[in-house]
């Protein structure tokens, strides 16, 4: 019998104990000493209910860029809290790639876009980009200070290079969207935002802006 097979029953008991306790620290300590995160991802797609929850967190919180996607397929799984809890981890799995200080200089760019210091953010982003071109978060944050600074052309450019880089990046085509309507273009909008449904199928509030574009070209 395999070490995944012996070991769900612990997995699911740790991920109990969470739940009553609520200590994110016992959990990631207590799940790194028992599993790998190979194993981790196997289970994420295990049969039994309890044991993929358990896992899709466990990744959540151990993982990073590697593991994108065991939680790009949990974001359509047939369970709602494993849905959830992949959605809540995954953006932190994006900034979780290559070396601690492009990890550093990526988690400026999101301070300076929260900021709204949307010129010094694209500029930043830029260097991260020319040091590393496959880092697709970079790309995403730099697509919503262009974004923010109206430039909607090259926004829409980065947004494409950040999908191409991350094929689970929800956001980047919700972003693909939303430069489209900005430059007038319904249809390309619509196709996009029904991708970043197909990826991620709970984000009623873009579900809600599919069913309207719908409506509006039913209509024409």
């Amino acid at each position: 019998m395999s070490d995944a097979l012996v070991r769900t029953p612990q997995l699911d008991a740790l991920y109990q104990r969470y739940l009553t306790n609520e200590s994110s620290a016992h959990f990631v300590a207590d799940v790194a000493r028992y599993y790998t995160l190979g194993t981790l991802a196997r289970l994420a797609e295990s049969s039994l209910l309890t044991t993929r929850r358990a896992a899709v967190l466990a990744v959540g919180f151990l993982g990073d860029f590697r593991w994108n996607a065991v939680l790009g397929r949990a974001l359509r799984d047939r369970d709602r809290v494993v849905r959830l809890l992949a959605e809540a981890n995954i953006r932190e799995l994006w900034c979780r790639d290559g070396s601690d200080f492009h990890q550093a200089r990526l988690a400026s760019v999101v301070r300076l876009n929260g900021c709204e210091r949307f010129d010094k953010a694209a500029g930043e982003s830029t260097r991260l980009i020319h040091a590393a071109d496959w880092f697709a978060e970079a790309w995403n944050q730099r697509a919503i200070a262009y974004y923010r600074l109206e430039r909607f052309g090259e926004s829409l450019r980065d947004c494409r290079e950040a999908l191409a880089r991350n094929p689970f990046h929800f956001a980047a085509a919700i972003g693909m969207g939303h430069c489209y309507l900005e430059m007038n273009n319904g249809l390309a909008a619509l196709e996009c935002l029904r991708l970043a449904l197909q990826l991620n199928p709970d984000m009623e509030n873009v579900r809600a802006q599919v069913d309207y574009l719908q409506r509006a070209f039913d209509e024409k």
